[in-house]
């Protein structure tokens, strides 16, 4: 920004900034709650659908059958679902992004409604989508209500932060990515001023689900101690691979979307596209479905516990699943089946070359992965960090995202226009 734009801007007053404090926490503690209480009820379900069920039916948990069965029935129930709710739960997800203008607040019960479903039934999604939408819409309708006089911009952007705050336990995760979208936007004030609320909402989003529930995204990786100049080259190396694999999916999700949208029903799409989650279910073992972020943990437990084309096959299906669950239909998020993807491509590499350190493997895998489908550079970076938790990492990190982004800038982004094309 030059020095006469800033001298320009008009300033932002304390009181001013004060008076959004208030209603920020209100918006980030109820947006926290919203998520908590739909995690909690898709565990509830997905206890039932995945343990107490198949106990009854004397059918393994996650045997094959019970994996084509579940994702099916998951798939022909949400389409169901959403010829039903009001709203249809919203525009197609292959059109909408992390924070999107608010839905109508009566689309909010069928949108959750249909995001358990698939959070319990296994599909390859996060919450993080849904749940924003639905913050958003619920913050905006309260803003008309009782301040209509305030714009709704603000209103959006406090849950937006408050949503994001809750699901990475840290409003930092939503400062990132609300910079990223606020430095772009001409507003009073320093950036900072415009951050102040949703610093605010996400704070109070993340302890409020820090204080519930605990979350947390350290996978207790091997520590990272010294750095050798090969760790560099694998680091490129690796987060460039991500990123490539990262790109198939976006590449291939306008034509997959096509093929799912010519059945022109959505119940028989997303009857389909369950079936096909359940194969590759089936393919790539129970660690492949879900949204990915306890299934992860699971994985890096064992680094060493399987081989190279066993991580191999589980980063390709889970990148598969994450494709044909956005592309049908199913309401849901692509951060975490995104994390999922790398740390199987970097436990992939590190089993190839055993020298290559598990935590600069996975880390700078997840890093690839996530700048191709997401296109967020800090929210990439930011999360590849987390995993490990070891600031050692960070130089290396911030070394791999550069050539990774190189290799992403410019490309179509996973996500469409109403008329099928891609959005650049």
């Amino acid at each position: 920004m030059s020095t006469d734009s800033a001298v320009s801007a008009e300033p932002v007053s304390a009181r001013r900034l004060l008076t959004l404090l208030v209603p920020a926490l209100a918006v980030g503690v109820v947006s926290a709650l919203v998520l908590l209480g739909v995690s909690l009820l898709a565990e509830e379900l997905q206890d039932v659908l995945w343990q107490t069920l198949p106990d009854a039916l004397s059918i393994g948990r996650y045997s094959s059958l019970w994996m084509i069965v579940m994702l099916t029935a998951t798939g022909l129930v949400t389409g169901l679902a959403i010829r039903a709710v009001p709203g249809r739960a919203g525009p197609d997800p292959a059109t909408t992004g992390l924070v999107d203008p608010p839905l109508p607040p009566g689309t909010v019960p069928g949108l959750l409604a249909v995001t358990v479903l698939a959070l319990a039934g296994g599909v390859s999604l996060g919450p993080e989508n849904p749940i924003t939408a639905a913050n958003i819409a619920l913050a905006c309708w309260a803003g008309r209500r009782f301040a209509p006089d305030s714009p709704a911009a603000v209103w959006l952007a406090l849950a937006a932060a408050g949503t994001i705050g809750a699901l990475f336990g840290t409003p930092v995760a939503a400062a990132l990515i609300l910079t990223e979208t606020l430095s772009s936007r001409s507003g009073p004030g320093a950036l900072w001023d415009r951050l102040f609320g949703p610093l605010a909402a996400g704070a109070a989003g993340a302890l409020t689900m820090n204080l519930a529930a605990h979350p947390s995204f350290d996978l207790s990786l091997p520590a990272y101690t010294h750095t050798h100049w090969g760790d560099l080259l694998s680091a490129i190396v690796i987060a460039s691979a991500g990123a490539v694999l990262g790109l198939a999916a976006v590449y291939a999700f306008p034509y997959v979307h096509k093929a799912f949208r010519a059945l022109s029903h959505p119940v028989l799409a997303l009857t389909l596209g369950g079936l096909l989650l359940g194969l590759l279910g089936a393919l790539g073992g129970h660690l492949t479905l879900f949204k990915g972020l306890e299934e992860v943990k699971e994985l890096t437990a064992d680094p060493n516990g399987r081989s190279a084309a066993e991580f191999g096959l589980m980063a390709v299906v889970k990148t598969a699943a994450l494709l044909i669950a956005a592309a049908c239909g199913f309401r849901g998020g692509r951060i975490f089946p995104a994390v999922f993807s790398g740390a199987a491509l970097g436990l992939c590499a590190h089993a190839l070359v055993d020298a290559v350190p598990v935590s600069l493997a996975v880390t700078c895998g997840v890093l690839g992965v996530l700048l191709a489908i997401t296109r967020m550079g800090w929210l990439s970076l930011f999360t590849a960090a987390v995993l490990a938790s070891d600031m050692n990492l960070l130089p290396l990190l911030c070394v791999a995202s550069l050539p990774a982004w190189l290799l992403v800038t410019g490309r179509p982004l996973m996500q469409l226009q109403e008329d099928g094309r891609p959005l650049h």
